[in-house]
């Protein structure tokens, strides 16, 4: 991905508060700017989604007011023959909040493909291990 540089003045206490997060995180100042920018831009454009932060330390774009991710919500609408209203019926949301979830992923799809491919994997290697324990505990 290419960059250019980009240089603000930014409020005292908010450049100390940032440094502490990166402290903290163990992350960039720059990389931390740069994401709350990101995500700022696009909440901006979406007020129905927010980014939440994974046990894994990923970020996900996720639906106000639930804990259900972007990726989540657009699986159960292609699983609803791709009805909104279906998966709103299946989630018990109102349809707006679904689209809300769909607008999102129709404007990044290859972020929302990229965390499904990963959920996958995850899904795929914590079945794995779950098997193992069984195998174990039946000898």
């Amino acid at each position: 991905m290419a960059t250019k540089q980009f240089s603000l003045r930014i409020d005292t206490a908010v450049l100390e508060e940032l440094d502490r997060q990166a402290r903290e995180t163990g992350k960039s100042r720059s990389a931390l700017a740069e994401r709350y920018i990101a995500e700022g831009v696009r909440l901006e454009e979406h007020p129905g989604i927010y980014f939440r932060e994974t046990a894994s330390g990923d970020r996900r774009a996720a639906l106000v007011g639930t804990r259900l991710d972007v990726f989540q919500v657009l699986a159960t609408v292609r699983a609803e023959e791709n009805s909104i209203e279906g998966a709103a019926e299946y989630f018990g949301k109102p349809a707006s909040k679904i689209r809300d979830a769909v607008r999102y992923a129709a404007a990044y799809p290859a972020e929302i493909e990229e965390t499904a491919e990963r959920e996958a994997a995850y899904a795929e290697r914590a079945y794995a291990a779950w098997l193992a324990e069984q195998e174990l505990l039946a000898r």
